[in-house]
């Protein structure tokens, strides 16, 4: 059973979720298909982080993250960077949404958790270089 998921032009998404659940997970796969910031990370983004990171919001008051463009996103925090290109486990833009922090941290902060879809999408976009595509 293939599981679809779509936020803007996510659809590719879905390929990636469902191989990933299935255990038939592979590099080849994500060489096939490239994940663009544009078209399928900046629509979550803007979906489910933008409120709160850009400048005025709490989220951005607070740590200085402007999710507002992809340079925003690269520059991260007033601690440093929060996505290190090929390295989602290490990526903490990955730890908070995932949870993987103190809960206090996670994101998105007081509201619902992202889906598994989406949650899913960023990672492979910074799997795959976290290019500015």
């Amino acid at each position: 059973m293939i599981t679809r998921c779509r936020i803007g032009k996510l659809a590719r998404g879905a390929i990636f979720s469902t191989m990933l659940l299935a255990g038939t997970w592979s590099s080849d796969a994500i060489a096939q298909d490239v994940i663009s910031f544009t078209e399928d990370v900046f629509p979550v983004i803007e979906l489910r982080c933008l409120e709160c990171h850009q400048p005025g919001g709490p989220g951005y008051e607070k740590s200085g993250l402007d999710l507002r463009s992809y340079k925003g996103l690269m520059k991260g925090t007033k601690h440093g960077p929060i996505v290190v290109p090929g390295s989602a486990f290490t990526s903490n833009l990955i730890a908070v949404i995932d949870g993987r922090t103190d809960p206090s941290l996670r994101m998105p902060h007081n509201r619902k958790r992202m889906s598994k879809c989406e949650r899913l999408l960023l990672r492979f976009w910074v799997s795959q270089g976290a290019r500015d595509n």
